[in-house]
C-alpha cells in the first residue's frame, strides 16, 4: 500500500535547488540524484559531510537546513569531499577540482569542447568533423544518412573483356 505524506504546515512540496524543483516527497538522496552533476554516491556523502539525515524526505528538512544544502551545492568547490568524487577535476584556468551542477556543467562542457576545437587537438578535430570521439568503431556502427548499409558486388554478372 502506498504511504499518505501527512500534511503539515512546514512541510515543503517543492524544493528549488540549482536551477531546478525537486519534489518535496522524495527521500533527499534521491531528490539530489535528480540535480544534472550529483549521483546517489555524492548525494548521501555531501549529507555526511553536512551531518544531515539520509533517511528523511527533502520536503521535512526546513528551510535552514536547506539553505546550509542548497549553499554547499552551489559552491562549486567541495573541500571535505575527494578530488575522485568530483566531476570536473584539474580545471583548465583554475587547476582546481570542481564539482558542476545544472546549467554550469552544460555550459563548462561546451568550453572545453570549443578549446579542444581552437587548439585543433585529436578530439576537437573529431567533434567538429562530428565523428565518434573515444575510440569507437566507425566502420560497421554509427552510421547516418545515405551511406546506410553495405554495397556488395554481384558474382554473378561477367566482367567487361578487353580487346
Amino acid at each position: 500500500m502506498a504511504e499518505k505524506v501527512k500534511e503539515k504546515d512546514d512541510f515543503l512540496y517543492i524544493v528549488r535547488m540549482a536551477g531546478k524543483d525537486l519534489k518535496g516527497e522524495r527521500n533527499v538522496v534521491l531528490a539530489l540524484a535528480d540535480l544534472d552533476g550529483i549521483g546517489n554516491r555524492l548525494a548521501s556523502t555531501i549529507l555526511r559531510t553536512l551531518s544531515l539525515p539520509t533517511d528523511k524526505k527533502i520536503g521535512d528538512f526546513g528551510e535552514e537546513n536547506i539553505e546550509k544544502l542548497r549553499d554547499f551545492i552551489e559552491s562549486r568547490e567541495y573541500e571535505k569531499i575527494p578530488g575522485w568524487m568530483l566531476n570536473h577535476r584539474k580545471d583548465v584556468v583554475t587547476g582546481k577540482d570542481l564539482n558542476l551542477v545544472a546549467n554550469d556543467l552544460n555550459v563548462l562542457n561546451m568550453e572545453d569542447i570549443n578549446l579542444m576545437k581552437k587548439i585543433k587537438s585529436y578530439k576537437g578535430v573529431r567533434h567538429e568533423t562530428g565523428h565518434k570521439v573515444r575510440g569507437q568503431r566507425t566502420r560497421s556502427n554509427g552510421r547516418k544518412g545515405l551511406a546506410i548499409g553495405v554495397i556488395k558486388k554481384k558474382e554473378g554478372q561477367p566482367q567487361a573483356q578487353k580487346e
